[in-house]
């Protein structure tokens, strides 16, 4: 077996080969750009070379940087994760030229999968289904627009080279098509150096379902089974779980012995993923890609085989025969997994750079809960690379075992400093319509068409909610009474009564409670309904994990001074506790308006701009495109929201955005 690998990736899944490698015995090499010299996974490996500044393209996207760093360390092999250099054929080939073995396929099966027109060619030689379209690179946005209305909107532009959601629209009319084009040339060029786009028929009612496969050199296939990966935002997996819900046994074989065959087409060696479109009504499925890498959801797979898949690509690699045959594939229970990305599912999920103020995931329980990240406690959260920050993967012996557990996770799930998508995941996990099993890959834009807000997550227990932010105000001021030389006992402070504030912009709303000590914690009464709560929660502690009634619960509590919030099932809810006198004067007081800044458009994440789209004096309508920002390698058009003129460009293309910065003011 090798006895040191490099690992050519960063963050989550340079630590998930780590894990592996050090399970093996196999000593590991990280390699990290200037942005990443304190990130999780430099820490953990054996060695950590620097290859350059923060910029990918001048870091981990230079194969020439990555073989020196094999040399200079002995690494006898290198593990490429995903994204960066993972499909890229001439760094396979380069690498088996300098003697390193490439932890993953040939190059000439990357080079053939790799390219979307050309696996498309080769699924149809292999007898796979593949859908309707237009499969040479298109010319420009015009030729686009002709070539999307013969082929019958809605279509699916797409780069050839794409992955991961970049360089990918869809278009219902001839003006989303034009724009859409030129997006995907940009994406894919600043994404994969490649700006070839091709276009073909969207199925209506997709669900996207992806067949993981392994393959050796000794001539043997198998399939693991699928993972349902429907629920997507912006064409980018949110939730995927294994099996799918919407699978049967026929269908599955029916696609895994495509999948299969389409491997051994390219003569496949490693972990790969076949991806279908499926249509939800007649269940008919087509070719979508081949992923010729480890996939970002390959842990559903795994809890569901019992197989490690980074430890197969390995022994794959060094040229061991697989050890199972077909029919000893199973599946085992119900496995899913939410990927937590840094964005503000409140502001349109943009994305949340800054410092991890606190990072505190939920407990791993064999089997159960498992977390899979590259950052830590204090760490930082870098504009230069993707928003996800952790992966939250849970097993139950049934779907709807598997999704109480995830209930429970993210509600233990503790991030500070940033924004988060928790909140959105928590959501989802409690929508009637995802728990039914019945959905497909338009599921958030139908569901949430105007984009997501508290309103969207309400709570089913509110009672719960006012109880505890009682029970925290009192053990607050216990302690405070407790103080040596301060009036003694809560009568002479605030007495038993007092009035929990809901803040929330509909208008507060007031709850009168009392709160008395109990054994173990506190007995709140609220509308006439009496509830024992109690825990061993330490005051400043984020989670609170505890009894109503008699009923376990776990959620997070946050203090700002007066001030309360707690979050629970997606929901973050704001209190104030004060007596009922100083309730009424709150009331009172005058609101203070926020100041108006409709004559601006404002940056609304930190980033680069790319283009400002506009001139001074120009007479803009609503809806055309003002701006253009690029931040964590996604491009974001800023459109105007209403009729307006530009009176200052304020900003200029190419420099860096702070959120909220100013880059043109209107008349």
């Amino acid at each position: 077996m090798f006895t040191k690998i490099l690992i050519a990736n960063r963050g989550e899944i340079a630590c998930r080969v780590i894990k592996t490698a050090r399970k093996m015995g196999i000593a590991t090499v990280a390699v990290y750009s200037e942005a990443d010299k304190d990130a999780l996974f430099v820490d953990l490996a054996d060695e950590a070379v620097c290859i350059g500044p923060a910029a990918s393209k001048e870091s981990y996207l230079v194969a020439d940087k990555i073989i020196a760093a094999c040399k200079q360390t002995g690494a006898q092999a290198v593990h490429p994760g995903y994204g960066f250099l993972s499909e890229n054929a001439e760094f396979s080939r380069r690498l088996e030229e300098e003697g390193i073995k490439f932890i993953g396929p040939k190059h000439y099966s990357i080079a053939k999968m790799g390219d979307k027109i050309e696996s498309k060619k080769l699924a149809i030689e292999a007898g796979v289904n593949t859908i309707p379209g237009y499969n040479d690179a298109i010319d420009g946005p015009d030729a686009a627009v002709e070539i999307a209305k013969k082929i019958g909107y809605p279509v699916m532009i797409k780069a050839s080279a794409g992955g991961g959601g970049k360089g990918l629209r869809v278009a219902y009319n001839d003006a989303e098509a034009h724009e859409g084009f030129s997006s995907c040339v940009n994406e894919a060029r600043n994404s994969f150096g490649d700006d070839r786009v091709f276009i073909e028929k969207y199925v209506l009612e997709p669900r996207h379902i992806e067949i993981q496969v392994l393959g050796d050199s000794h001539g043997n296939y198998v399939y693991l089974n699928e993972r349902d990966c429907s629920i997507q935002r912006r064409h980018q997996k949110v939730i995927e779980e294994a099996p799918s819900p919407f699978v049967d046994p026929e269908m599955r074989k029916a696609m895994g012995e495509q999948a299969v065959a389409l491997a051994r087409a390219v003569n496949y060696e490693s972990a790969g993923t076949v991806e279908f479109v499926v249509s939800g009504a007649t269940k008919e499925f087509y070719f979508l890609e081949m992923n010729t890498r480890l996939q970002v959801e390959h842990p559903v797979t795994e809890l569901i085989t019992g197989l490690d898949l980074v430890e197969q690509m390995i022994r794959v690699a060094y040229g061991e025969k697989l050890p199972l045959a077909q029919a000893d594939v199973q599946i085992n229970g119900w496995a899913m997994e939410c990927r937590i990305n840094a964005e503000d599912p409140f502001r349109g999920f943009l994305p949340s750079t800054g410092r991890l103020v606190k990072f505190q995931p939920p407990a791993e329980i064999p089997g159960q809960v498992r977390v899979d990240t590259g950052v830590y406690d204090g760490g930082e959260i870098s504009m230069f690379y993707d928003s996800m920050i952790a992966k939250l993967i849970v097993h139950g012996a049934t779907r709807e075992q598997a999704i109480a557990r995830m209930r429970d996770a993210l509600n233990a799930f503790v991030i500070r400093g940033i924004s988060s998508n928790i909140p959105f995941q928590a959501a989802l996990m409690q929508h009637p319509v995802f728990h039914s099993g019945i959905f497909d890959t338009g599921f958030i834009p139908k569901h949430y068409p105007t984009g997501f807000d508290a309103s969207m997550v309400p709570h089913d227990d509110p009672a719960l909610l006012v109880s505890v932010a009682a029970y925290v105000y009192r053990a607050f001021t216990d302690r405070s009474a407790s103080i040596s030389g301060q009036l003694q006992g809560h009568e002479r402070l605030v007495g038993d009564h007092w009035m929990v504030i809901r803040l929330n912009k509909e208008g507060n709303e007031n709850h009168p409670v009392t709160a008395k000590p109990i054994p173990g914690g506190y007995h709140v009464e609220y509308k006439g309904e009496q509830y024992e709560l109690k825990s061993d929660w330490k005051l400043g502690e984020s989670l609170f994990n505890g009894t109503c009634n008699g009923e376990p619960f776990t959620l997070q509590v946050e203090r700002h001074k007066t001030k309360y919030s707690l979050f629970h099932w997606g929901t973050r809810a704001d209190f104030m506790v004060m007596s009922a006198r100083a309730a009424e004067l709150l009331a009172l007081m005058p609101e203070k308006l926020p100041p108006d800044l409709s004559k601006f458009l404002l940056s609304p994440m930190p980033g680069l701009l790319r283009e400002v789209s506009v001139q001074v004096g120009q007479e803009v309508k609503a809806g055309e495109k003002l701006a253009v920002i690029e931040a964590m390698k996604m491009e974001n058009i800023l459109k105007a929201e209403q009729d307006c003129k530009v009176k200052k460009i304020v900003a200029s293309a190419g420099g860096s955005l702070a959120v909220d910065e100013v880059i043109i003011e209107f008349e």
